[in-house]
């Protein structure tokens, strides 16, 4: 016999027990019944229908007595276990703390959804036919007999294992407790009888199981080993708390149950959805991982208590710390860390598959992406998918793609994302700011083996790198921040003012405390142009609008000291920014104006290949002469390329020259004819 066979024979026997108790009732019924001949005794139930349904039952036909019957189905229950059999009645009382006596009430309970002759028998017992599942009454007395002493009967309220773990609802609240009927849930009588499909109002939620070893998973494990139901895994990045959880459980021997409480449509909902989530886990054997519970915390404490309190091994994530008012149980904690560059090689790889082609580096290609299990592999399905798309081979552009689509857009809500377009070779810059660049783009690309390799981090504060971009408008300050996003394959996430700057006093705070922490979620590059703004110089206290505007810096002081991720501040003005930032940023890359060798290269990069030029274009004499920056320069190419494109379709010295007119007018700067000279002309 199958265990599958064998947990249903066990669940049969027992209904057959149960049969019995039912036929001796309805013969109790007959003996005190004061009118036997009623017609309309249990309505449309004849006293001969009664016989004919209870008529062939196996144990009766043996003539086996109800005690006997349970008996012999217990010891066919121990044969099967012993051979090897799991027996779905005998785990759910294990699961759920269950006594004896709630083992007989739930059947009493469960017997009408099993078969369908229960109804009737019901309907008989209760004298009403409308009645057809078990009430509070007539359970205990198949159950216990009556009349039943007050304990049993707490069995049956709402702090009882059988309610309280959703095996069994008591309905009609209205009536008096020894007639309200009782219901088992449909998920409880699929699993019963063999199914472990979940509740379908469950499946929205349900997570992926990945696994993450490691020296937490193994605390964790031992933890849950001795005893301990509740863990916290507190993770910023929200990346590997889940499989670190599922892991912890692997070693132990329990599967896990994963639920993203993010997918809640309203958390209100959460109360319902973690019932539905701990009967599951219960029902499986299986550890529950829940989170990120920040979606519980404020809007539905009653929902994050209730797992909480779960006399269950329970894993739940978050990236704050751990609040005690939560719940009285005490939980194991644990601060969990992002995954290392050699383990995400190991997933990356698995991920990839054999789909990776020649010199293709997955790992090394995507090492940019702290990911966890999860993250990479939706990733690596991602990417292949686009490539299969393309019909093209998958190569490392289409991975970092892929991982950069795993960010959450939380952060998009505050600030601007730009995909980098700019390589080095379309930076025009001196070679001592370059140099800075590429050291800044090596520090951001190494720190992972310089922190945590060779343990230089652990006297850091952060993880982070914030560097200062100074210089005169149009010097390339935005362009190098694309330009060092594009190296790392990372995202450009432009901070825009408006939405941070408020007048009211610390919601400025609020703003930057949000961006900070959805920065340290996604892997991009933190960009604040016109840093100045909010990074300025703290000032003697005059009124109260200076002490909250030195709050403000403070503040953002002490975030930009722990901030894991990696922020350029643009300023114009770098003497305007608080000197106690100088300590915190790890460079500080001047801008300068460009010379006229640079002025060269930049007219013939703004102009680009493709813009028809005139025999008389001089752009020799426009790098000489005028000193613009390169934010003018191509101001004035564009100027000049739709003035071309109106009037003969060629850029020649005056379009140039009207152009270069015009962004001095912009600049308040007077067209003198000596330097304009021998152009000036063109301008009149």
């Amino acid at each position: 016999m199958s265990a599958g066979d064998a947990s249903l024979a066990h669940l049969l026997g027992r209904l057959g027990a149960l049969e019995l108790r039912v036929a001796a009732a309805v013969e109790r019924r007959r003996r005190v019944d004061p009118d036997p001949q009623d017609a309309f005794r249990g309505l449309s139930v004849s006293d001969a229908d009664v016989d004919r349904l209870l008529t062939g039952a196996p144990a009766a036909a043996e003539g086996l007595a109800e005690d006997e019957a349970a008996a012999r189905a217990e010891r066919e229950a121990d044969r099967a276990e012993a051979g090897g059999a799991r027996l779905r009645l005998r785990s759910l009382a294990a699961s759920f703390a269950l006594a004896v006596v709630d083992i007989e009430l739930l059947l009493v309970a469960l017997a009408p959804d099993l078969d369908a002759r229960f109804e009737r028998l019901y309907g008989y017992l209760h004298d009403d036919v409308t009645r057809k599942r078990a009430s509070i009454g007539l359970a205990l007395e198949l159950a216990v007999g009556t009349p039943a002493p007050a304990l049993v009967r707490y069995r049956l309220t709402g702090g009882s294992p059988l309610v309280a773990g959703g095996l069994m609802e008591v309905e009609d609240a209205e009536r008096p407790f020894l007639t309200r009927a009782l219901r088992v849930p449909d998920r409880v009588t699929m699993y019963l009888l063999g199914d472990d499909h979940p509740d379908h109002e469950l499946v929205p939620l349900l997570a992926p199981l990945h696994r993450a070893s490691g020296p937490h998973a193994e605390e964790a494990a031992r933890a849950v080993a001795a005893g301990c139901a509740l863990l916290y895994l507190r993770d910023p990045t929200g990346t590997v708390a889940r499989a670190v959880a599922v892991e912890a459980l692997a070693l132990v021997g329990r599967p896990a149950l994963a639920v993203d409480l993010a997918r809640l449509v309203a958390p209100g909902d959460g109360t319902e959805a973690n019932r539905l989530a701990l009967r599951e886990a219960r029902l499986r054997g299986a550890g529950l991982v829940a989170g990120p519970i920040e979606t519980l915390a404020d809007a539905a404490p009653a929902a994050l208590r209730l797992l909480a309190d779960a006399p269950w091994p329970t894993f739940l994530t978050g990236s704050g710390s751990w609040d005690p008012a939560w719940t009285d149980e005490v939980p194991l904690v644990l601060e969990v860390v992002p995954t290392t560059r050699a383990e995400r090689d190991v997933l990356w790889r698995a991920a990839v598959g054999d789909e990776a082609t020649d010199g293709l580096d997955p790992g090394e290609a995507a090492a940019q992406f702290r990911l966890g299990p999860e993250g990479v592999e939706r990733a690596a399905r991602a990417a292949l998918m686009a490539a299969t798309a393309g019909g093209r081979p998958l190569d490392a552009e289409g991975l970092r793609a892929a991982a950069r689509a795993q960010n959450a857009a939380g952060l998009e809500r505050l600030a601007r994302r730009v995909t980098p377009r700019f390589g080095w070779d379309e930076l025009v810059l001196p070679d001592t700011t370059r140099e800075h660049l590429l050291e800044l783009t090596h520090r951001a690309r190494d720190r992972e083996l310089v922190l945590d390799e060779w343990g230089l981090g652990a006297s850091a504060r952060g993880r982070g790198i914030a560097a200062l971009f100074a210089g005169e408008p149009g010097t390339g300050k935005t362009m190098a921040a694309e330009v060092l996003a594009h190296a790392l394959g990372l995202d450009l996430y432009t901070i825009d003012l408006a939405t941070v700057v408020d007048k009211y006093v610390g919601e400025t705070e609020k703003n930057l405390d949000r961006i900070f922490r959805e920065a340290e979620r996604v892997h991009g590059v933190l960009f604040f142009d016109e840093a100045d703004a909010i990074f300025g110089k703290r000032s003697e206290v005059r009124d109260a609008h200076d002490r909250y505007a030195n709050v403000e810096i403070a503040y953002l002081l002490q975030r930009m000291e722990v901030f894991d991720g990696i922020a350029i501040l643009a300023t114009n003005l770098r003497a305007n920014l608080d000197d106690a930032f100088s300590r915190r940023l790890d460079a500080v890359v001047d801008f300068p104006e460009p010379d006229a060798g640079l002025r060269r290269e930049l007219w013939e990069r703004c102009l680009g290949p493709r813009v028809p030029r005139a025999p008389d274009l001089d752009l020799d004499f426009c790098a000489e002469r005028f000193d613009l920056s390169g934010g003018n320069i191509r101001n004035i190419a564009l100027h000049a390329a739709h003035l071309a494109a109106a009037d003969g379709g060629v850029v020649g010295m005056a379009a140039l020259i009207r152009g270069t007119a015009r962004e001095y007018r912009k600049l308040g700067r007077l067209a003198s004819e000596a330097e304009f000279r021998p152009y000036h002309a063109f301008l009149t």
